[in-house]
């Protein structure tokens, strides 16, 4: 029954405290604008988009979508819809038309804050135009305010859309701020399910926000005035993770509008020098694809205020880590390995500064959170494979998935009684450290042998001409299943016999014939989100010619394509041998 609107909590608390000239935000364009925001400075304009709102004819309850690159602008306008008890709908900034229209229709949304586009490696993304095909099927949105950010002449619909400097910046500096329950929905973030329909699941002002500062804090260390900057956009869990959790622990969040390593491979290092940032999250792809690179990139700046490197979205090989560890951070940085997930709120597991570190692995479960591993028949065990679960209730914990009760249960219910599980393989080492394996539906099992792909994965990439690898299992009448592993190659370097020989070999010699890969293939890139994480299920499904599934998530969906194609050629050559 306690009453809480979060807003209150990240903005009119600090300027109340004497706080309030503090920087809450930071800004990077691609092509190096930038911008700072105060905590008062955030405080007031959030004030004028609530008005502006309010205007509208917009109410609490009412869904509000946020589709915009990574601008001061999509902070503000989303702690506006918060601050009229609104609910909001977080879109990834690179959705196509078909994703958009889903999401807003299946949200039930009747508003929606845009751009004219953005910029990603030097080349123009249109938003508005997509938008607009997306709302030709949805007359339920009312209201499209717009931001001119690449000052674009685009076409407004009259009666309909709103240019943001025309609405907001007149509006008073002040509002009141809705009254609303500490249960009361707060964000509607979806996420890619098996099936063509993404599930959306639902968080409350004093569950998602409060989750995903414990975890900053106790994770990483986040304190009043550091900077945090995490690589993702506002469409994906971290994005706002990000800035309610910064916004509570009252520090300063950084948000780069571009590419990490665009112009050049050392643009990481550079935004982190120039913004003084304490701790910089990033993927393991990232570093996967600096390292042939070397340390120069990194070495041109200066990262002395950079006290931790924190990691999410995918696993780990040791090689890549160790780079980090070693060379980039001189063995005296933590690297937070951090996992869980958008119905999480933040994570199940988490290294933190305290506790000793393993490459790849986490240190712990999060504060909060029961974990456990289960074996098949839900019993916990230690030094062997078995599901992630969750045994008792958390404050960030999913209130469900939207309009859509059963399949929210069938999800995470159905197995065990009052227990959570989590679709994640996992261990516990002798020495209580914890790995991720994959997810449930990513995991092999090869002549009976269970193993997460990152295991196999890891062995591939010791190659020297190959950066990045996905192992996946298709099936076999002998086997049940067998290994077929994709390779990235370093640039400049050819695909032939010989590195797939070698590659198989490898593999052999590391996990034993019968895991030996049945096929190895050379693949221009694999199918990523936007964060970086490797959609396992999704080159399976299409490389065996199957449904992947919802791939609006995905950066480079296009690439499936190459899969379905492999997979192909894979099998008329088998039919005529």
């Amino acid at each position: 029954d306690g009453r809480l609107n979060i807003t209150t909590s990240c903005l009119e608390k600090h300027v109340r405290d004497g706080r309030g000239e503090a920087v809450a935000l930071r800004w990077e364009s691609e092509s190096g604008l930038s911008a700072t925001l105060t905590y008062a400075e955030l405080e007031s304009a959030v004030s004028r988009a609530a008005n502006a709102l309010r205007s509208l004819g917009l109410a609490k309850g009412d869904v509000i979508a946020l589709y915009m690159p990574m601008v001061p602008e999509i902070v503000i306008a989303m702690l506006a819809v918060a601050a009229i008890g609104g609910v909001i709908l977080p879109l990834f900034s690179g959705f196509g038309e078909e994703a958009v229209l889903t999401r807003l229709r299946d949200g039930g949304a009747k508003a929606l804050f845009t751009a004219d586009a953005f910029m990603r490696r030097g080349k123009l993304n249109l938003m508005k135009s997509v938008a607009d095909r997306a709302l030709e099927h949805l007359p339920a949105v009312e209201a499209v305010i717009v931001l001119r950010h690449q000052d674009l002449e685009i076409e407004m619909q009259p009666g309909r859309d709103h240019w943001w400097h025309e609405l907001i910046l007149d509006q008073k500096a002040e509002t009141v701020i809705e009254d609303t329950a500490a249960e009361d929905p707060l964000l509607l973030i979806y996420t890619s399910g098996t099936t063509g329909k993404p599930k959306g699941a639902v968080h409350t002002h004093c569950g998602f926000p409060v989750k995903a500062a414990q975890d900053m804090a106790f994770g990483t260390d986040v304190h009043a005035g550091d900077v945090i900057y995490w690589m993702t956009d506002m469409g994906w869990m971290m994005g706002p993770w990000l800035v309610f959790g910064a916004l509570l622990l009252g520090a300063t969040f950084l948000l780069y509008d571009g590419a990490p390593n665009y112009p050049g491979p050392g643009r990481t290092w550079e935004l982190c020098a120039q913004h003084g940032v304490n701790v910089l999250g990033l993927s393991p792809t990232l570093i996967r694809s600096l390292m042939p690179l070397g340390l120069e990139p990194v070495r041109k700046h200066d990262l002395s205020r950079l006290h931790t490197f924190a990691s999410t979205g995918e696993p780990w090989n040791p090689d890549p880590w160790r780079w980090l560890f070693d060379q980039v951070g001189g063995g005296k940085r933590p690297i937070i390995n951090y996992s869980g997930g958008t119905e999480i709120s933040g994570g199940i597991l988490m290294g933190n500064p305290l506790l000793p570190l393993k490459p790849c692995a986490f240190s712990a479960p999060c504060p909060g959170i029961a974990a456990d591993v289960f074996d098949e028949d839900g019993q916990p065990v230690r030094g062997q494979v078995g599901e992630l679960v969750i045994k008792a209730p958390w404050i960030g914990m999913t209130r469900g998935f939207w309009h859509d009760r059963q399949r929210y249960l069938d999800t995470y219910w159905s197995r065990w009684p009052d227990v959570w599980m989590h679709g994640d393989y996992a261990a516990v080492d002798e020495d209580g450290a914890w790995y991720i394996l994959g997810r449930s539906d990513d995991t092999l099992k090869v002549a009976g042998k269970r193993l997460g792909p990152a295991e196999v994965e890891s062995i591939v990439i010791e190659h020297a001409l190959i950066t990045e690898a996905a192992a996946v299992g298709i099936p076999d009448e002998v086997k049940g299943s067998q290994l077929a592993v994709f390779c990235v190659l370093v640039p400049g370097a050819v695909g032939s016999a010989a590195v797939a020989k070698a590659v198989r070999e490898h593999v052999i010699s590391a996990l034993g014939k019968p895991l030996a890969p049945s096929v190895v293939h050379f693949v221009s890139d694999l199918p990523k989100t936007r964060n970086a994480k490797v959609m396992r299920r999704m080159i399976r499904a299409a490389y065996l010619g199957l449904d992947p599934g919802d791939t609006s998530a995905l950066l480079n969906p296009e690439l499936l394509e190459e899969f379905r194609k492999l997979g192909s050629s894979t099998s008329q050559e088998s039919h005529s041998a």
